[in-house]
């Protein structure tokens, strides 16, 4: 029985350290666990960390519309979209991504790729609370920072630019936005360089919804 109040003890150690270390991240570049990972391994990484006020503001709008909508709205979880995955699944239809930007963030700081349901339950409280703790405009930066956005190793909007189009985040078009939104979350198989007609059609949708967004309002209601 030690033994076991020991390996509990330790396993809720482990479980509470993205919780302790949450409210760090409220300045300073945070890396993700994918980033750490192919350090350790010697895969090439590049990542130039741009603050969220010196990236074209196209851009944050256009990744707002592709990978969550309603973003401002929610405190972390979209739990109507949560509730259409699980209709999805009892359908027998494929499972889509559900997960909105606060959850990305709370996989790729503290969690693993790849889905399961431990990683999913593990995954919900942690994007509440950094949701509670860091606010929309901080977790958007970081999103900003660490999704992946190039096919060899290129980490945030900065190297996804620069790979892609050869300048700065800062000097995005729309056009360029849409592009690289189109391109989430697998730049693997999907290219802003060399965009196809499906990632073109993608940015077009994507420059088209992100006018309907206003994060200068979400911005606000933050204060």
């Amino acid at each position: 029985m030690r033994l076991v109040r020991t390996l509990a003890v330790i396993v809720l150690a482990v479980l509470l350290v993205p919780y302790a270390m949450t409210p760090f991240y409220r300045a300073g570049h945070p890396v993700s666990t994918l980033m750490a990972w192919r350090w350790l391994t010697g895969a090439p990484v590049t990542r130039s960390w741009i603050d969220l006020g010196e990236i074209s503001q196209a851009l944050p709008h256009a990744v707002v519309a592709a990978e969550d909508a309603l973003f401002c709205k929610h405190h972390g979880i979209d739990w109507g979209a949560v509730r259409e995955v699980m209709n999805d699944a009892e359908d027998g239809e494929i499972a889509r991504g559900g997960s909105t930007i606060t959850q990305q963030v709370a996989k790729n700081l503290f969690l693993w790729q790849g889905r399961s349901f431990v990683r999913k339950a593990l995954e919900f409280p942690l994007a509440l609370w950094i949701d509670a703790v860091l606010g929309k405009q901080r977790v958007l930066e970081i999103y900003l920072n660490i999704a992946e956005l190039g096919p060899s190793g290129q980490f945030g909007a900065e190297a996804g630019s620069l790979y892609a189009f050869g300048h700065s985040a800062a000097s995005l078009s729309a056009r360029e936005a849409g592009l690289l939104a189109s391109i989430l979350p697998n730049p693997h198989q999907r290219s802003a360089r060399t965009p196809g007609p499906g990632v073109r059609r993608l940015a077009g949708t994507y420059v088209v919804r992100a006018q309907a967004i206003s994060l200068a309002q979400c911005w606000a209601a933050e204060r």
